[in-house]
């Protein structure tokens, strides 16, 4: 670590946290000291599997062991957020090319309207593939998401999904 005081704001939605989302939480603390993760309510994106209660509780325990983690949650904007939480500047991990094009502009747009400076980490090679929405789809048929996410998501996973059947792709 840097030994900087400085604070990064990570938002996101968080349906469920995985370990993508985790490697950006830890590249996050090594550069900048503090690392507020915050889920917010995305109105763009489907309301997903999990209340924010539930998310909340997943995310505390899945970060638990990182000091210098905080996680809140925000209902708003995240440069609301960045300001609401003192944090200096927002960071988004990024995947792929088409992330950088939505995150650039966001960033843009952020700047302009509150100063707050976006930094971007790109993820680790073999995590480019996990997102959210693939881990609730896959749990929902009963596929095995242990390997992509942080134990307490994989715990509430199962209970949620936990014998849900697996299509063969056959229909006769």
């Amino acid at each position: 670590m840097n030994g900087s005081t400085t604070s990064v704001l990570y938002p996101g939605s968080f349906d469920p946290l995985h370990l993508g989302h985790l490697d950006i939480v830890e590249q996050g603390l090594e550069l900048f000291g503090q690392v507020v993760v915050v889920a917010l309510h995305n109105p763009s994106k489907p309301s997903g599997v999990f209340t924010i209660d539930e998310r909340m509780s997943m995310m505390r325990a899945s970060l638990a062991h990182l000091p210098g983690v905080r996680v809140e949650r925000f209902h708003g904007l995240a440069v609301d957020a960045s300001a609401e939480f003192g944090t200096d500047f927002i960071l988004k991990g990024l995947r792929n090319a088409g992330d950088f094009e939505i995150e650039q502009q966001m960033a843009h747009t952020n700047h302009s309207v509150s100063g707050v400076r976006t930094v971007y980490v790109p993820c680790r090679p073999d995590q480019v593939f996990i997102s959210s929405r693939f881990i609730r789809e896959i749990a929902q048929y009963g596929g095995d998401v242990s390997h992509l996410v942080p134990a307490p998501v994989a715990h509430e996973l199962a209970r949620i999904f936990p014998s849900a059947p697996r299509s063969s792709g056959r229909t006769s």
